[in-house]
């Protein structure tokens, strides 16, 4: 009986060796046509067990071949940044983001970070997932990833002859309240360790900048720069590719002779305005348009396309950070200083306009040089600011399908604020900025034009629903959000609206006391098309 439990026990014992090998062997096999496991080596600062984040093998079209580190964000409108491995496509099928007890939500392609050349998704985060924010799998892949806060994050950086300017969030928080430069110093990342580090030489809002490390000190596939402060054991969380030395500032200022103006801005689901907004600055003789996209979920790429087709010099770069748009504006002074001589910093609302140019019959592309000096160097003139005209809803409802210089006609009095033209090299090294101008150099000067020669015709209060949209979020880091109930009575802030999206009594008929068709003339004139009113644009 003895010998015949024995002899059960090892045909069972061996039985089971039997199966598991049988699986491994399907396991492996399994492992070795989808692509290998994927490793987060870079270490980062760990809340909580809940902000891990796993990611399994990739499904073609995203299967790798070789171990790569994936990245994930965690983004204020309850949304996850996920960023590909270099080299990963962006998906041609839908691509699930999984959650705890089985909720999913739809993968959204969000396009390519510019100093990494790295492929992004936007996984939203469905209700019934946001109470414990247990981060998503991605099908396919099986390393854990942590989940980085998007308000503490080194995310971009640009290579200089000089030095390296770096771009981080959550070091200084408070408009004008900048860490001495002394408390920081640049560390260097090959492959997820740390092989050197430089002192930061200049700290001022998102922006810092410290000099190279020794070339011999770095090897590896995956660079990266972060930040450190003094007496702290960790870096920030990094997604910042450091490039050694190179003259190319930017891959958009590569192959390209340098343009007399350029346009800067950053933008949020604005296809259907920058058809007319491009047309009319392009007649007048801007050369090129850089678009800062912020995550815009419309038909950007289709509208941009277009554009391009028609002979127009845009661009787009991939800017999904949250709260960054001085930031933004640094980092556009900087990667295209090579390539602009002047850079117009102008929302796609903003039209510069002389009312001498009412007199022409069609437009010519020296139009703009009227507004710049002719001698800038000799002037010492680094900056041109232009004061903006706010029009109204003017009885609107909604958008007006010829555009906003067709339908938008009635204004307020008084001007408020302006927007500036900069000579990029006369911009100060630390690059800061309030959005509407630059702080220049030692020895160069602003000056403000008059309005009866140039003005900014700001379509500020468009119709209620196109305004709401501007709830979502402010962009500037130091502007309260609009939901905020904070600083209500600041010039941010629209008169006689609150901090929710609710239609004031009355929306359409606001901000309206001067009657100003000037530029709707204008624009008829040079870009009608003479069949049922259509504009070139359209």
């Amino acid at each position: 009986m003895k010998l015949h439990l024995q002899a059960l026990l090892l045909a069972l014992i061996a039985s089971t060796i039997f199966i598991a090998s049988v699986n491994l062997h399907h396991f492996r096999h399994a492992f070795s046509s989808a692509g290998a496991v994927l490793d987060h080596s870079i270490p980062l600062p760990r809340r909580n067990a809940q902000s891990l984040v796993l990611i399994e093998p990739l499904p073609l079209p995203l299967r790798l071949r070789s171990p790569a580190p994936i990245d994930a964000v965690l983004l204020p409108d309850w949304e996850i940044l996920v960023v590909l491995p270099l080299g990963s496509p962006i998906p041609s099928q839908p691509i699930p983001c999984r959650f705890p007890k089985g909720i999913v939500s739809d993968a959204v392609p969000a396009g390519v970070i510019p100093s990494s050349g790295r492929a992004t998704l936007r996984c939203p985060i469905p209700p019934l997932a946001r109470r414990r924010l247990d981060p998503p799998q991605i099908p396919g892949a099986a390393t854990t990833s942590e989940l980085i806060r998007w308000n503490k994050l080194v995310y971009e950086a640009i290579s200089t002859p000089d030095d390296v300017i770096v771009f981080a969030k959550g070091v200084n928080n408070r408009q004008g309240v900048n860490r001495p430069s002394g408390d920081l110093h640049c560390v260097f990342l090959s492959d997820g360790s740390a092989v050197a580090s430089t002192p930061v030489t200049s700290s001022v809002q998102e922006v810092f900048r410290c000099s190279h490390p020794q070339p011999n000190t770095l090897s590896g596939n995956d660079l990266r720069v972060s930040l450190q402060l003094h007496g702290e054991t960790r870096v920030f969380p990094s997604l910042a590719t450091y490039k050694p030395l190179s003259r190319d500032l930017h891959p958009a200022a590569q192959n390209k002779t340098k343009s007399l103006v350029c346009a800067c801005t950053m933008v949020y689901d604005v296809a259907k305005f920058l058809g007319e907004w491009v047309t009319y600055h392009s007649a007048i003789g801007v050369d090129r348009f850089i678009i800062y996209d912020n995550g815009s979920e419309d038909e950007l790429g289709s509208a941009v396309t277009r554009l391009v087709r028609e002979g127009h010099d845009v661009s787009t770069i991939l800017w999904p950070w949250a709260k960054t748009q001085e930031a933004g504006f640094s980092h556009c002074a900087a990667a295209h200083r090579d390539s602009c001589e002047w850079m117009a910093f102008i929302d796609v609302d903003e039209f510069l306009f002389a009312p001498s140019w009412a007199k022409s019959a069609e437009p010519n592309r020296t139009m703009i040089r009227s507004i710049l000096p002719t001698e800038p160097d000799s002037d010492r003139i680094g900056q041109v600011s232009v004061d903006c005209r706010d029009f109204g809803p003017s009885g609107r409802k909604e958008h007006p399908v010829r555009g906003v210089t067709q339908g938008y006609t009635c204004r307020a009095r008084a001007e408020e604020r302006h927007k500036s033209l900069v000579l990029l090299r006369a911009v100060t090294g630390s690059l800061v900025n309030v959005v509407h101008h630059f702080w220049l150099a030692g020895g160069w000067r602003s000056i403000r034009v008059r309005s009866n020669e140039v003005v900014v015709h700001h379509y500020k209060f468009q119709a209620w629903p196109e305004f709401r949209t501007k709830f979502r979020r402010r962009v500037s880091a130091y502007v309260a959000d609009w939901k905020n109930g904070v600083n209500m009575n600041s010039k941010d802030r629209t008169p006689g609206l609150g901090s929710e999206p609710v239609e004031p009594v009355g929306w359409e008929h606001k901000f309206c006391e001067v009657n100003d068709t000037g530029l709707m003339d204008l624009n008829r004139r040079w870009f009608g098309l003479g069949d049922h009113g259509r504009m070139a644009w359209e």
